[in-house]
């Protein structure tokens, strides 16, 4: 008698467990349900670029000469750069990847006429950023519309970019130092580089690609080299700018320009280095760029002070989080550089796809994608461009819609 009551008993511990634990799977997979496909989430943010941008082209093609949408102003109005604004190749860039999805003609049209309003990029020795101008626009016009001309203007522009090499030290000189540059001036500095500036290496693999001239590959890879000596710390972290002397070579000062103080992590910064070593590798194949792009990752993946949406606030160390602004751009080059670098790392392809696709999900949700009509036209909300400068400060910018779109073509490719 005392053995059946045991037997009862389990029977009936057994009973209600099992339910118990359909119960729970069964929530698991409601859950697991109301996750929007991939590919409707995709298609669902192309359809609503489509109606963002025609209303923003429809509100500023007709200036002349045809300026380019950069964000917002403090009078809510688009803020409209000339070609020599170190943004202006993303929007063109944009509407490349818009027809790059949907293969409509009219997109098409709307990128030539925007990217052929930079022209004039290709022969700016003055400024760094070429290759953000010139590959954005005209490297996207090569690679999705196979248009000759940009080879052309692809390799005039990285002829004028490479004028700002420094042989002595290595590298690719950022900002220059005359008298009357603002608060540039101010600073003192007398060669500086700036992390941003791996992100123009781009265009001079492009142009050795189409030359086979040796020097870009050279003065490209050597400033590679450099920013890694010199840029990071012992985490992978990375200073903004470093500062050289042009007559000894030797470092002068690490220090910032945007983020909040010399020793904190400038949250876009940190993107644009992994962004911007992960390029180089794909076009080296030289490990200690994987190496390097792949230790980055490894900092902002385990890092406790972005939130769990994976948004970063606009500087890892801002003083006053979580009362300070998210930063949508650097969480777009990540999510769009982790889509990249995923090929290379197969040991860690599975982490850094899901990484990115947090980012892509959190950034196609209301807390972050604008609502029809809104936004003077832009899809993103809540960039940070330059905080000290109270301008673009938690606003639309064009360069957190470029490498959305970009980061989300990627994802589409990823099975």
């Amino acid at each position: 008698m005392k053995h059946k009551f045991t037997l009862l008993v389990l029977f009936i511990i057994c009973l209600f467990g099992c339910k118990e634990y359909k119960k729970e799977t069964s929530t698991l997979k409601d859950t697991e349900d109301t996750i929007e496909n991939k590919n409707e989430l995709i298609n669902r943010v192309f359809l609503f670029s489509e109606k963002q941008y025609d209303q923003l082209i429809n509100n500023i093609s007709n200036n002349k000469p045809l300026l380019q949408p950069r964000g917002i102003t403090e009078n809510d109005n688009v803020r409209l750069v000339p070609y020599y604004d170190w943004t202006s190749g993303f929007f063109p860039g944009s509407l490349w990847y818009i027809y790059k999805y949907n293969q409509k003609d009219k997109w098409k049209a709307n990128a030539i006429k925007f990217t052929y309003a930079l022209d004039s990029v290709k022969y700016i020795t003055n400024s760094h950023d070429v290759g953000f101008m010139l590959d954005c626009s005209y490297g996207n016009a090569y690679s999705i519309a196979n248009d000759t001309l940009s080879k052309r203007v692809i390799v005039e522009g990285a002829t004028s970019l490479i004028t700002r090499y420094r042989p002595k030290i290595g590298v690719i000189q950022s900002w220059d130092t005359i008298p009357n540059m603002g608060w540039i001036s101010e600073k003192s500095w007398n060669t500086p580089v700036i992390i941003d500036n791996m992100m123009n290496l781009e265009l001079l693999f492009k142009a050795f690609q189409f030359t086979n001239d040796s020097t870009f590959y050279k003065i490209a890879s050597n400033h590679a080299k450099k920013t890694l000596k010199n840029h990071f710390r012992e985490d992978y972290s990375s200073f903004h700018v470093v500062d050289y002397d042009s007559k000894t070579s030797k470092v002068r000062n690490r220090q910032t320009a945007q983020g909040y103080s010399d020793p904190s992590s400038w949250a876009r910064g940190q993107s644009w280095g992994l962004y911007g070593f992960t390029q180089t590798f794909a076009n080296t194949k030289d490990s200690v760029f994987l190496d390097q792009a792949k230790n980055i990752a490894h900092y902002i993946m385990g890092n406790k002070k972005i939130p769990k949406d994976l948004i970063p606030y606009w500087d890892y160390d801002a003083p006053n989080i979580p009362n300070e602004p998210r930063d949508a751009s650097a969480a777009a080059i990540t999510a769009s550089a982790l889509l990249t670098l995923q090929q290379y790392v197969p040991e860690e392809q599975k982490a850094m796809i899901t990484y990115a696709e947090k980012i892509l999900r959190r950034l196609s949700s209301t807390n972050y994608l604008a609502d029809i009509g809104s936004n003077q036209g832009f899809l993103l909300k809540h960039s940070v461009g330059n905080i000290h400068t109270d301008e673009e400060n938690d606003e639309p910018l064009n360069y957190a819609d470029y490498y959305y779109l970009e980061a989300l073509l990627k994802w589409q490719e990823v099975d």
